[in-house]
């Protein structure tokens, strides 16, 4: 089988190790977080380069915070496992001081007043925080480019697409530029780039992360991390979670601690979830997938065939997500939004067109999203294809010559999980045959974070991961 070079490979060995190991390593005093934030910024502006995964590097920020994890490591004090490791954020989420664009040409360029509440608990946690990372014009597509940043591309293979809407955090955790990399996800946007450049990435339950101020995509949208691995994931997840008097959508959650990786797989219900909400799965991509799945079943888990128990989930989250797309355009003055992103325009344009159909959607989707606790009531955790395509030619929402018109024609196992709000996590699985990542989704029972990252965890050891 021919081999394929890591974009990790050519990175400050410093830029290569988790949260584990860097800890351990700032504990003993071999390592400092100065010199582990030194060497993750000049690997930013490196990546930043050919690949294009930041809109703003914080050099002097990011060298302050280390600095002061340099010296609470020194004294035995650290604040939390996650202080003084490298973190980045995605320019949709507000970091005080910082001039969160959101992708868009039309926002102010003015400093934000306050952290977003995923933001001030990693600031809290001691994370050295490096910069932005890129996403489409408000988050609103499922690859990364923009008028405002242009476009991101993989590092796997620069002439295809990393994914999106979190690209940009993506191809920062695949190169070494960073260790934890905050990412929002409303319809596969922290899952489809993570299966795109091997990564991992972790939707949770909606609002175990708070989010604040409220997403134009409303309950669609969920905050989570990308890393490359489960541990880091969790890790990460762990600081994020929990209530926030800003989030109304809150309800009450329960502790987050787990072992994640030490799950006994022997007698775990498996569904597997083959047939997307819409189109076909590539049969390279699927073929990979099932072989994940059979190592799985090889392991002892319990394997059966599922179905999602709706056949309209593409048209109900399309009435949420066109008709929020539409709103939030209204929202920019008429003579801003000439510098929009033409895609976005087009989609508020279809989404205007669609609002009376809004509370039937809301209405079928509270249906689909009970009959999807059902089904994770007699199962464990679905498996599935990340996405139905592997990464395709970079600039474009959809392959070229494929026949389909919007990412959510190939976006088909990961938007019907946002709509039902459990817990969701892509891990890498292999490389189709001229070296473009793969990976598979696995999904849990709303709560259940912590279950579902420790089978991840398992899962993960079983699969050729690139």
């Amino acid at each position: 089988m021919k081999q394929f070079r890591s974009p990790l490979l050519d990175a400050d060995p410093l830029c290569r190790i988790g949260v584990a190991e860097l800890t351990a390593l700032y504990h003993s005093g071999e390592v400092s977080p100065v010199e582990v934030a030194r060497a993750s910024l000049a690997r930013a502006e490196a990546i930043n380069r050919p690949f294009n995964a930041f809109t703003y590097i914080d050099h002097d920020g990011a060298m302050e915070q280390a600095r002061a994890s340099e010296q609470r490591w020194w004294t035995g004090t650290p604040l939390s496992p996650i202080d003084g490791i490298p973190a980045t954020i995605k320019d949709i989420v507000w970091v005080k001081g910082w001039v969160v664009r959101f992708g868009s040409l039309t926002t102010q360029p003015q400093p934000q007043r306050e952290d977003a509440p995923a933001v001030e608990r990693l600031r809290c946690a001691g994370a050295v925080l490096l910069g932005l990372t890129t996403t489409p014009e408000f988050g609103w597509k499922a690859v990364t480019d923009s008028p405002s940043s242009g476009i991101t591309r993989n590092p796997w293979m620069p002439s295809v697409t990393a994914g999106g809407s979190s690209g940009g955090a993506a191809v920062a955790a695949a190169t070494g530029a960073g260790v934890l990399h905050l990412a929002t996800d409303g319809g596969g946007s922290a899952r489809v780039p993570a299966s795109f450049t091997a990564t991992v990435g972790f939707k949770p339950t909606y609002a175990r992360v708070p989010t604040f101020p409220v997403s134009a995509f409303g309950t669609l949208s969920h905050v989570g991390p990308i890393a490359r691995s489960v541990a880091d994931a969790e890790a990460m997840f762990r600081v994020m979670a929990g209530r926030d008097v800003r989030d109304w959508t809150q309800c009450a959650h329960g502790p987050t601690s787990s072992d994640c990786g030490q799950t006994v797989l022997a007698g775990t219900r498996v569904g597997y979830w083959s047939e997307p909400a819409t189109g076909k799965v590539e049969p390279e991509v699927l073929q990979i997938a099932e072989r994940a799945v059979h190592r799985i079943e090889r392991a002892g888990a319990r394997v059966e065939p599922v179905q999602l128990p709706r056949n309209d989930v593409l048209d109900i989250f399309k009435h949420h997500w066109l008709c929020a797309a539409a709103a939030r355009i209204d929202s920019i003055p008429v003579q801003d939004r000439s510098r929009i992103d033409p895609g976005l325009l087009e989609a508020a344009r279809d989404g205007g067109k669609m609002t009376a159909g809004l509370v039937s959607a809301q209405m079928r989707r509270a249906e689909f999203g009970s009959a999807m606790d059902r089904l994770l009531h007699e199962h464990d955790v679905l498996v599935s294809p990340a996405t139905a395509v592997a990464p395709f030619e970079a600039g474009h929402e959809v392959p070229p010559g494929s026949g389909m018109t919007r990412w959510t024609d190939w976006a088909g196992f990961s938007f019907p999980i946002n709509l039902s709000q459990q817990p969701a996590i892509v891990i890498p699985c292999g490389l189709t045959a001229d070296g473009r990542p793969v990976g598979i989704q696995l999904v849990g029972a709303r709560g259940e974070d912590s279950r579902l990252l420790s089978v991840a965890g398992a899962v993960v050891q079983l699969l050729d991961s690139p």
